[in-house]
Parts: C-alpha cells; structure tokens; sequence
C-alpha cells in the first residue's frame, strides 16, 4: 500500500511538473521585485538624507561667509564631514566658485579643472534641483555609494538568475543522464532475462513443426510462430534501446507497410488502416526494429482512442532531402490543446489500465536516437487527432518520382 502511494505521488510529481516550474518561477519574481522594491525605497531615504546634508552645507556655508566666529566648527563639523556627496557652488554668473568631492588629476591647470567642472556641472544640473544661497547655487549628485546601490539589485539579480540557469541546465542534464543509464540498464536486462526462454521457445516451435501434431494443428502452430518471432523482435527493441542502435537508410513505406501488416490481425476488425503516399521510394535514417515499435505504438493509441472502430490513415511525405514527414491520423475522440505535450509524459494515460508509457517510448526513439520530432500535429475534439513524425531524409537516396495517381495501400 506504501509503495502504491509512493507511486501515485511520483505520477502526480511528474504530471505537475509545469505547474511547479510556473510555481517557481512566480516565487522568484516575487522576491525579485520585492528585493528591487525594497532598495528602492532605501535609494529614495538615502537620497533625502543626501539632500537634507546639501542643504545644511549651504547653510553652514551661508553662515560662515556672513560671521567669522564659531568659523572652525563650521568648517571642521559641517563643511569637512561631506566626504562622499560631489558638490559645485556656483556664483550668479554660473560660475564654479568652490567644489567637494570631485575627482581630479593633480596635474591639471586652472582651465582644464575649470572645463572637468562646468562638465560635472551639467550632470548635477540634469539630476536634481539646485539649493539656493543668498548670492550662490549648490549643485549636487548622487554619492557613488549611492549610485551603486541604485543598481546593485538588478546586478545581483542578473548573477542569481545566471548562477540559476546554469545549476539548472547541470543539475537537470544530471537527471537527464541518470535517467539514461537507468533506462539503458533496464532495458538491457529486459532483454537479457527474455533472451533464454525465447530461444527455448523458438527450439521447441522447430520440435512441433517435426512433430506428428503438425498437420493437424498447423495453423496454430504457425500462428504460435509469429508470435515467438514477435517475441524476438521486442527483445532486440529492447536490446536495441539499451545500446547505441545502428541508423540507416531504409524504405519509410516498406517499414510502415510491415510494421501495419504485423498489427492489422491482432486489432479490432471494424478498424481500417491504409498507407498513402506519392511514391514508395521514399528513404530516410532510420533503425528499423525502434521505428517500427514507434509506429505500433501510436497505432495501439489511436485504436484506444477510436474505442475499436473507425480509421487509421498514415500519410508519408518527402518533405525535401533533409525531412520525412509520417503523419499518423486517426478518427477518434481528438484532444484538448494543453494535452498536446502531456500525452508525451511518463505515466499519463487515459486507459484504466494503462501504463502512459507507449507515447513516452515514442518519443525518446524518434527525438532521442533518430534526432528527429514527434508532436501532435492537429487534433479536434470528436474529429480525431494527427501525430506527426519528422525524420531526417538520405541525401543521396533515389528521386522521388512522383506519378499521376497517388499511392494508396489498404489493410482490412
């Protein structure tokens, strides 16, 4: 029963994994604009504070040119204790007559400080208002302290989102290849553990040929047969995902001609099935036995789907010299549009007793070992609903000769 609930909590994890990213991502928004909010109410004190200080120096300034005494503590107390707020007063003329905090080479002249100053004076001018003095203007700027706390949020939001994006992409291509040799292991012992009693199986279908009972049951037998051969072919699917599987040119509508022919008598009879095409020399990479699983397995779905009755049509197309296209329509109950990348997830199904692992599989052989797409092309809800398979063409393959009348094959 723990296990159980342990697995519809893994379903339930990987089904919502959208909406935990959604989740994520808006938790860090918020703390992202509040971390930005809350410094700039901390530039918006500070640059109060700057003023109220500016103000005060002109003041004292103000005072000390207006009564020589108490002159010292002016001057030590107020005027000296601005060490980081860049100040310009101005005379009536515009004018620098005195500056703070102002960065210059010593080795100016009078005009070269005086030019560094009229330029410093624009920028203030641009910033803030001036403090008027009786017979003078203090101009000011932001301190540099200031200045950096302006930005400093959105540059340490930059590093937190880059630091974020790349743990991500390392600790998700981590996954991405943890759960690689997982599935590669898998596989690989599945193929292992089914190698012997199929070889045993396969002796004894060659015993029952040679044997008395074979004219009576030859019909059994051979059918027995088939399904041992079938046997074989799901080991080296299985073999074939658990190693690096060989990808080559092979006939797209020969392929999909056997892979339908295997499956048309183990289906529901009230279900057509028919392959269409401009030409039958049509090549493309693939590794047979996995695009034939591939195939299959969107067919099964589509009879899911069609509850058992109704039409499977495969269309191939030689979309150019790099693409084949294999779009796989069916006319049962169609999708949704936000279903269109969930039904590619691990363990979503909609069978009762289903595994949501057939579309999966899908998946991974095309995208993963023949570096081609599967997606849901179209789909209608009631209508029906069309995979398409996007694989990479052979350059040097036959022409496609494209006859007058098109290419129509029917399984029934």
């Amino acid at each position: 029963m723990k296990n159980r609930l342990q697995d519809i909590a893994t379903l339930d994890l990987v089904q919502n994994k959208n909406r935990i990213k959604w989740l994520i991502f808006i938790c860090s928004m918020v703390i992202g604009f509040g971390s930005i909010y809350y410094t700039n109410r901390l530039v918006e004190e500070l640059k109060e504070r700057e003023k109220r200080q500016i103000e005060l120096l002109a003041k004292a300034l103000e005072y000390a040119s207006l009564y020589t005494e108490n002159l010292n503590f002016i001057n030590q107390e107020i005027i000296q204790e601005n060490n980081s707020i860049p100040v310009i007063v101005v005379d009536a003329y515009d004018n620098p007559i005195e500056y703070r905090n102002i960065k210059l080479n010593k080795n100016l002249k009078k005009d070269e400080v005086l030019e560094i100053l009229k330029e410093e004076l624009v920028k203030m001018k641009a910033e803030y208002e001036p403090i008027a003095m009786e017979d003078a203007l203090v101009y000011y700027r932001n301190s540099e302290l200031l200045t950096s706390l302006k930005y400093y949020p959105y540059i340490q939001l930059s590093v937190i989102l880059v630091f974020g994006i790349l743990a991500y992409a390392v600790f998700n291509q981590s996954k991405v290849a943890e759960q690689n040799r997982v599935w590669a292991g898998l596989t690989k012992e599945t193929a292992h553990q089914l190698g012997t009693p199929i070889a045993s199986l396969m002796a004894w279908m060659d015993y029952l040929k040679d044997s008395p009972v074979w004219e009576e049951n030859k019909e059994v037998i051979q059918e027995m047969d088939k399904d041992v051969v079938k046997l074989r072919m799901v080991t080296e699917r299985f073999s074939s995902i658990g190693s690096a599987p060989i990808i080559q040119p092979e006939n797209v509508f020969q392929v999909v001609d056997e892979a339908i022919s295997y499956l048309r008598p183990r289906i529901s009879t009230k279900v057509e099935m028919k392959v269409n095409g401009y030409s039958e020399n049509i090549d493309a990479m693939i590794n047979k036995p996995l695009f034939e699983w591939v195939i299959e397995n969107i067919c099964k779905n589509a009879v899911d789907a069609m509850k058992g009755q109704g039409v499977i049509s495969i269309d191939i197309v030689k979309e150019s010299e790099k693409f084949v296209f294999v779009d796989i329509s069916d006319t049962g109950k169609g999708m949704e549009k936000n279903m269109y990348k969930k039904v590619f997830n691990p363990g979503f199904t909609t069978r009762r007793r289903g595994w949501g692992l057939g579309l999966t599989l899908a998946k991974r052989i095309i995208e993963g070992y023949h570096k081609g797409k599967v997606f849901v092309k179209h789909s209608e809800t009631g209508k029906g609903t069309t995979f398409r398979i996007v694989l990479n063409g052979v350059k040097d393959s036959i022409p496609e000769i494209k006859p007058e009348g098109f290419l129509y094959k029917k399984f029934s």
